[in-house]
């Protein structure tokens, strides 16, 4: 198991029903990891946007006897260099920091039967419409661009506003069952309105999240996790990007014609000389 602080939380909640507030507590501890073990129960309200008393019920839903218990749990299970002064830079601990995203990652995919199943929900989806906004937008522009060179009808919404519905019900009439949704912090609020509208349309919802607590998970069908990386001003998404990817490779697999459209793509394009040898 990954001994990332962010992975250590997501084991701690494993198994607990936690209604909609402690599931925006965690959420947000997920995404502090590093300083939950050393905030205040008034400073971790703060951050989450709840009471107080919600995050002492918090603890207490997990086990413990009130939040100190939870916290001092926490500064337990942290290794004792992370209290430390560390001996890199800051630039330095972000990589660090996207490295160990990346190996509980790897540690999630030792069991492939969710992304299994998600590329089949998604190859069998026609058309098949991507959603990203914001933050978000740049992840599902790059699955919808690699995806349409084996997929037949990719539909990418990255643009919000009231059009938004508009063209998810163009995608259910025109056949669609599922909708992939790339959801990065901060989460708009849109996104998880989309996805309530989407299942609301009858569509099945993939999403590729931040953490498994994050807002869109109530509107979420199947939920990938894949967490960003918060030591810089702006986040780094590698693990979700790389996620993405691998739900490519599992589409592919099953798109019985996936080889061929990629061939027929190549021969095109050396035909137009597309691209520079």
């Amino acid at each position: 198991m990954s001994d990332s602080p962010a992975a250590r939380l997501q084991v701690l909640f494993e198994g607990h029903r936690l209604t909609p507030t402690q599931r925006r507590i965690a959420h947000c501890m997920v995404r502090r990891a590093a300083d939950v073990p050393f905030l205040s129960s008034v400073e971790l309200a703060e951050l989450a946007g709840v009471s107080q008393p919600s995050v002492t019920r918090f603890a207490v839903a997990l086990g413990f006897d009130g939040y100190p218990a939870l916290r001092r749990h926490l500064r337990e299970l942290s290794p004792a260099e992370e209290a430390g002064e560390s001996s890199l830079n800051e630039y330095q601990q972000a990589v660090e920091a996207e490295i160990a995203n990346l190996r509980h990652l790897a540690e999630i995919l030792a069991d492939p039967a969710p992304v299994e199943r998600a590329g089949r929900l998604l190859a069998a989806s026609r058309p098949l419409p991507v959603l990203g906004l914001r933050a978000a937008a740049s992840q599902a522009y790059g699955f919808a661009y690699f995806a349409s060179k084996v997929h037949p009808d990719v539909r990418l919404l990255d643009e919000g506003g009231t059009m938004l519905a508009d063209r998810i019900d163009a995608a259910v009439r025109a056949g669609a069952s599922t909708l992939l949704c790339f959801a990065l912090p901060r989460h708009p609020r849109e996104v998880v309105d989309a996805l309530a509208y989407a299942r609301s349309a009858g569509l099945t919802v993939v999403t590729v999240a931040d953490s498994a607590f994050a807002p869109v998970a109530a509107h979420s069908t199947l939920l990938l996790p894949a967490a960003v990386g918060t030591g810089l001003a702006f986040d780094t998404a590698c693990a979700p990007m790389l996620l993405g990817r691998v739900l490519l490779e599992a589409m592919c697999d099953d798109l019985p014609d996936a080889q061929a459209r990629l061939e027929e793509f190549d021969t095109r394009a050396a035909a137009r000389g597309l691209f520079v040898e």
